[in-house]
C-alpha cells in the first residue's frame, strides 16, 4: 500500500504562484507513474499533470500547459507541482495519485490517492 499526503495549498491572488508537494510512504514510488488531479465544487475530477517513473516524460492538461510544472525526487519519495500564473479557474482541491493501470489522463486508472489540498485563487 502507498499512502500519499499533499501539502502546499492555500490562498493566492491571481497571477501568483504556489508549489504543491506530495510525500509518499508505505513503499517506494520510484517505479510508479505519478499524477496530479484537481476537483472544483460541482465538477468532475480533472487531469492536471503526470510524470513517468524516471521523470523523463511529463504530460499536462490543456488548461495548465505552460503554467504548471510537475517534477519528482525519488530519493525523497516525493512529487511536486509548481503552479505559476494562477487564475481563479484553478481553484480546486488538488489530489496526488499513483500507479495508473490504464490511461493516465483518467482518474479511474489510478490505484492510490491522497486526501487533497485546497488551492484558492482570488481575482
Amino acid at each position: 500500500q502507498v499512502q500519499l499526503v499533499e501539502s502546499g495549498g492555500g490562498l493566492v491572488q491571481a497571477g501568483g504562484s504556489l508549489s504543491l508537494s506530495c510525500v509518499a510512504s508505505g513503499r517506494t514510488i520510484s517505479s510508479y507513474t505519478m499524477g496530479w488531479f484537481r476537483q472544483a465544487p460541482g465538477k468532475e475530477r480533472e487531469f492536471v499533470a503526470a510524470i513517468s517513473w524516471s521523470g523523463t516524460y511529463t504530460w499536462y492538461g490543456d488548461s495548465v500547459k505552460g503554467r504548471f510544472t510537475i517534477s519528482r525526487d525519488n530519493s525523497q519519495n516525493t512529487i511536486f507541482l509548481q503552479m505559476n500564473s494562477l487564475e481563479p479557474g484553478d481553484t480546486a482541491v488538488y489530489y496526488c495519485s499513483a500507479d495508473p493501470r490504464g490511461t493516465l489522463y483518467s482518474s479511474q486508472s489510478y490505484n492510490y490517492w491522497g486526501q487533497g489540498t485546497q488551492v484558492t485563487v482570488s481575482s
